[in-house]
C-alpha cells in the first residue's frame, strides 16, 4: 500500500519527503521476506537451531555408544538393589481354623449357603495355644458376620478383600492380647 502511494506520488511529480520516502522504498513484502531481512533473528534462530542440534546428536551418541559391549547379567544387576536374605527365614506360622458353613441372604429369598477355610498368619509358633483357646468365639463372630452377608457381597475381588479385611478386623478385636497377620482363604464355595 505504501508503495503504491509512492507510486502515484511519482506519476503526480511529487517526491516522497524524510524518513518515510526511505521506508517506503526499502520495506520488503510478505512475512518470509521480513524474517529474512532481520539479520537480529536469523543469527538467534540459527544458533539455537544449532544448540538444539547439538543436544540431540549428543544423547544419541551417548545412548549408542556409552554402553559396554557385554551385557550385564539379569541376576547380578537385581541382586544387588535387593537386600541379602536373612540366614534364618521368619518365623510365620498358620493356624487353620474349622471350614464354616453359613447361609447367606439372597435377593430373592432362596437359600444359599457360603462354605469357606481359613487360615490365620501368626507371628510366631508360642501363640498357637492362645488363639486356639479363644477359638469359639472368633467362629462365633465369623458366624454373625457371614449371615449378615449377601451374595452380591461377595462378588469380584473387591468383595473378596472385604471379607478378609472384616474377618481380621474381628479376629483381632476377639483375641486382644494375641495379634494375626493376616486371614487366607483356603477354599470358597457358593451354592
Amino acid at each position: 500500500m505504501a508503495k503504491e502511494k509512492v507510486e502515484e506520488s511519482e506519476e503526480k511529480g511529487e517526491t516522497p519527503e524524510g524518513e518515510n520516502a526511505e521506508e517506503a522504498q526499502a520495506e520488503p513484502k510478505g512475512f518470509v521476506k521480513k524474517l529474512l531481512g532481520n539479520k537480529k533473528l536469523l543469527l538467534i534462530g540459527g544458533g539455537g537451531l544449532l544448540a538444539l542440534l547439538l543436544a540431540a546428536g549428543g544423547g544419541l551418541y551417548f545412548f549408542v555408544f556409552s554402553g559396554s559391549d557385554e551385557p550385564k547379567p539379569v541376576v547380578a544387576a537385581n541382586a544387588e538393589a535387593l537386600p541379602p536374605l536373612p540366614a534364618t527365614p521368619p518365623q510365620v506360622v498358620f493356624y487353620s481354623m474349622p471350614d464354616l458353613v453359613v447361609n447367606i441372604q439372597t435377593a430373592d429369598s432362596t437359600q444359599a449357603y457360603l462354605k469357606l477355610s481359613l487360615a490365620l498368619e501368626l507371628d510366631s509358633p508360642a501363640e498357637k495355644p492362645g488363639i486356639q483357646a479363644y477359638m469359639p468365639r472368633v467362629v462365633d463372630q465369623f458366624q454373625d458376620y457371614l449371615r449378615e452377608l449377601r451374595l452380591d457381597d461377595l462378588k469380584g475381588s473387591a468383595g473378596i478383600s472385604r471379607l478378609k479385611e472384616e474377618l481380621l478386623r474381628r479376629v483381632n478385636a476377639v483375641i486382644a492380647p494375641y495379634r494375626v497377620r493376616d486371614v487366607l482363604l483356603k477354599e470358597m464355595i457358593v451354592q
